[in-house]
């Protein structure tokens, strides 16, 4: 006399654990899931530098030259990093001309064995796109036309799907936030700057010729945060709360990029 209540009993498991399916794939994975299937221990990622103190870069419309905005986000993405459990993150900074410090940086990190590099800088625009304001009593170069923040790779990396995958995680973060990249580089008025945008949710593009990107060993994307040509941007820029910003999508998409990624001896193998 206990069988048809045991078939009703059962019959109510079946139907709650398909709705607990149902609910989590539209729900989709969770980041804190993601993350536990990480052991940031064994993670190497290289936060470089862009630019040097000798070849600092752009000027920001205030006067204040791109290697110190470079330094002090990426200096505040390798402390979030650590506090995050990747002891192995290391912030990659070189002196000197531009192209021989760069070589320097690559042949650094390719030396280091790492998962994963991400390099920080952040944008101007071409000359044409200028105005000159008075700050200070100097006359200073700016634009405020464009403004946001954009994720570039080069089809050229021996990683490039991985790398395009990263740069889509750290959009997707970035864009969680509130933040927005800039849909200029893929106008034609960019003219030789003009990029392929890869990605119009997350704001990837593509460029292929960048040193630090299609000679690295590892998959790799660079950050421009923002442009510090914009006058309200440069502002924002320099913030620390906004830095913070920044440095959390970053840190959370290198815990989903580590936790998805293949087995140290598969990667190699990772090809476009």
């Amino acid at each position: 006399m206990f069988r048809q209540p045991t078939k009703i009993a059962a019959a109510l498991v079946l139907a709650l654990c398909a709705g607990t399916q149902a609910f989590a794939q539209l729900v989709g994975p969770r980041p804190k899931a993601e993350a536990a299937r990480c052991d940031p221990s064994t993670f190497r990622v290289i936060v470089d530098v862009g630019h040097t103190p000798e070849v600092p870069g752009a000027i920001s419309a205030r006067g204040v030259e791109e290697y110190a905005f470079n330094l002090n986000l990426a200096k505040v993405i390798d402390g979030k990093l650590r506090e995050a459990g990747f002891n192995k993150a290391h912030l990659l900074l070189a002196r000197g001309p531009a192209i021989p410090s760069l070589v320097r940086r690559v042949a650094e990190a390719n030396a280091m064995s790492a998962d994963l590099l991400v390099s920080i800088h952040h944008d101007s625009v071409p000359e044409a796109f200028k105005a000159m304001w008075d700050f200070g009593g100097v006359q200073r170069a700016y634009s405020d036309r464009f403004k946001g923040h954009s994720i570039f790779v080069s089809a050229d990396n021996p990683h490039y799907q991985a790398s395009l995958a990263f740069g889509k995680m750290l959009g997707s973060r970035l864009k969680a936030r509130g933040l927005q990249y800039t849909p200029h580089y893929k106008e034609a008025f960019m003219g030789s700057r003009r990029r392929i945008l890869v990605d119009a949710e997350t704001g990837v593009y593509r460029y292929d010729q960048l040193l630090i990107l299609r000679t690295a060993h590892m998959p790799s994307v660079l950050l421009e945060a923002g442009s510090i040509v914009h006058r309200d941007e440069e502002v924002l820029m320099g913030s620390e709360e906004h830095q913070s910003q920044i440095a959390g999508a970053v840190t959370e998409a290198v815990e989903q990029f580590c936790a998805l990624r293949p087995a140290r001896t598969q990667r190699a193998s990772t090809q476009r």
